[in-house]
């Protein structure tokens, strides 16, 4: 007779029984694997794939967005994120191409970072931003032309004009929540700190608290919307009011 395996010796392991999200993302991104499963609800997992990234040339990472969509889609996830703030604000036609080109693989519902940024914004009827950035200024400029197109002005902004996830990484919690205070402005409507390999998220309670004023990540953005997709609304406590109301 076979013995029934004792339940105190099992590691509870999350296997997404509530809902699975994929995820493609820059090859070189180490962090945000780590934010996400930190934030996500009991019951929901990630699962993730990469895509190549040239600095030089962004949109080289739309080159295999078809494969990589299907490669998430073979493992029956609900929704297809494809995140990347730099290369989905780019310009305007980015976020139809990575649609059509995943839609073109499969029918899994798609979120896309740029999108999940506007929409964050309209939640909070965000009209005035400061947005803060890892980026050189080439980029930060390209990130206020896409949102100004959206019905949204850049009151203030800084670039901290790194050029590479590694350093990206590299700059702590606490160095992102000076940055932010630094641009602090009285007319902001909120704050975002915009790059999917950057440590933030743990800095937005404490910078919402601080500023009175609701702060986004691309990386608490798109874990939203992605829940939004796959149908779950519950409340997530410790990273901003955007995912906790």
């Amino acid at each position: 007779m076979a013995q029934t395996l004792p339940t105190r010796t099992i590691r509870s392991i999350n296997y997404g029984t509530r809902a699975k999200i994929g995820m493609m993302f820059p090859s070189a991104n180490f962090v945000a694997e780590p934010q996400m499963n930190a934030m996500l609800p009991a019951g929901i997992s990630l699962h993730a794939t990469r895509l190549h990234l040239d600095n030089d040339n962004f949109m080289s990472m739309l080159d295999r967005t078809e494969e990589a969509a299907g490669l998430l889609a073979d493992a029956e996830v609900d929704v297809i994120a494809f995140h990347c703030t730099g290369v989905t604000m780019y310009d305007l036609s980015v976020v139809d191409e990575v649609k059509r080109r995943i839609a073109s693989v499969t029918p899994t519902k798609t979120v896309v970072t740029a999108d999940a940024v506007v929409e964050a914004l309209q939640r909070f009827h965000a009209t005035r931003i400061v947005l803060v950035t890892p980026y050189l200024q080439d980029t930060n400029e390209r990130e206020k032309a896409f949102l100004a197109h959206h019905g949204v002005t850049v009151l203030a902004d800084r670039g901290l004009q790194l050029t590479s996830a590694a350093a990206f990484g590299a700059v702590t919690p606490q160095q992102w929540y000076e940055h932010v205070l630094a641009l602090r402005r009285p007319d902001a409507d909120a704050y975002f700190l915009s790059c999917t390999a950057i440590k933030s998220s743990e800095a937005i309670d404490a910078l919402e608290a601080e500023l009175g004023k609701p702060v986004i990540s691309s990386n608490q953005v798109v874990l939203w919307a992605a829940l939004r997709a796959a149908g779950i609304t519950e409340p997530i406590a410790g990273f901003g009011s955007l995912l906790s109301s």
